[in-house]
């Protein structure tokens, strides 16, 4: 019948054991040849700004038609305010009747801050109530809703999920 018994497994087998080899053979390059190397993951030097190796991906466009085409907004974003305390989620409405889910008063906006794990709400001020636009919708108009970000549990560049009743987006970048 064979050595391997499963034909995945042994694939995965030998795939790891040519990586570790590959890997162990890299390593004594420097020290069979006597030769120096500089790594590229030394220190830096003073004055050298460090440059997070992940690059900042949007939404792609068949995720921007999703939204579109379901929940009928697009041009989602979410900003942080000057001070740091206030995280501004906005959006632009290209159909009224679907984008009504996100402007009905009994649906409740979380921002889900996927680094930190934490879960804000709208802040709700006596004279004022929540900090969000519920008043009637129109097509090519943008509308935004603001969640409270007491302790600057979220940070520029994290990110975030949205969640309006059944609405969801998810891994919005804060800006």
């Amino acid at each position: 019948m064979g050595i391997c018994m499963n034909q995945r497994r042994c694939i995965g087998s030998v795939a790891a054991a040519l990586s570790a080899g590959v890997g162990l053979a890299l390593a004594q390059v420097p020290a069979a040849t006597g030769t120096t190397t500089h790594h590229a993951t030394s220190a830096p030097s003073s004055g050298v700004k460090k440059v997070s190796p992940y690059s900042s991906v949007s939404h792609s466009a068949q995720a921007n038609l999703y939204y579109a085409t379901t929940w009928g907004i697009d041009q989602m974003q979410v900003r942080m305010t000057s001070s740091g305390s206030l995280l501004r989620f906005s959006y632009r409405v290209v159909d009224p009747v679907k984008a009504k889910v996100l402007q009905e008063k009994k649906a409740e906006p979380h921002m889900i801050g996927l680094r930190s794990h934490a879960v804000l709400s709208v802040p709700a001020l006596e004279n004022v109530g929540q900090l969000r636009q519920t008043e009637g919708i129109r097509a090519d108009k943008d509308y935004w809703v603001l969640f409270s970000n007491k302790g600057e549990l979220v940070k520029v560049g994290d990110r975030v999920d949205v969640a309006i009743g059944d609405f969801y987006a998810t891994a919005l970048t804060v800006e």
